[in-house]
């Protein structure tokens, strides 16, 4: 298995980003602004991240999904691991993360590889998605917020 950024010429995963994101014109605007990467196995993508920058020293990590077979190994903590570093060397000081306050196995990901919740946007997810969303049985309704300085 390797990570790998997409060229230019390449099509992004839309089935796999949509994993992760299931608003598919947000999606493609970031998938447009930001760098994509894949994790391959025999050439085939099971895992995505996009990175996005935001600011001058601050770049963005914008999804990150793992193909429903390949799920629970490590891969979704490889594919973040694997971010930060290329975020580090591309010279940026602060890299940051949202997800769903439903998101439970998210939050605890993101805290074990190092990022600190740092804000909550109440009601982002009513404001961008027209289907609710639920995960864990808790609606999904506010972005949290975490961020890792370098």
């Amino acid at each position: 298995m390797k990570i790998r950024m997409l060229t230019e010429k390449e099509t992004a995963p839309m089935e796999l980003l949509l994993l992760a994101d299931p608003n598919k014109k947000l999606v493609k605007e970031y998938i447009m602004r930001g760098e994509c990467y894949i994790l391959e196995e025999d050439e085939n993508p099971i895992g995505v991240f996009v990175l996005l920058p935001t600011r001058p020293d601050t770049i963005e990590l914008v999804n990150v999904a793992v193909a429903k077979p390949y799920q629970g190994r490590g891969l979704g903590k490889s594919l973040i691991i694997h971010a930060v570093q290329v975020s580090r060397e591309k010279g940026y000081k602060t890299i940051e993360v949202g997800t769903g306050n439903s998101s439970i196995n998210q939050l605890v990901l993101y805290q074990k590889c190092g990022f600190r919740m740092t804000g909550v946007d109440v009601n982002y997810f009513k404001r961008h998605y027209k289907e609710a969303i639920f995960e864990n049985g808790i609606q999904c309704i506010d972005m949290i917020r975490l961020s890792q300085d370098f």
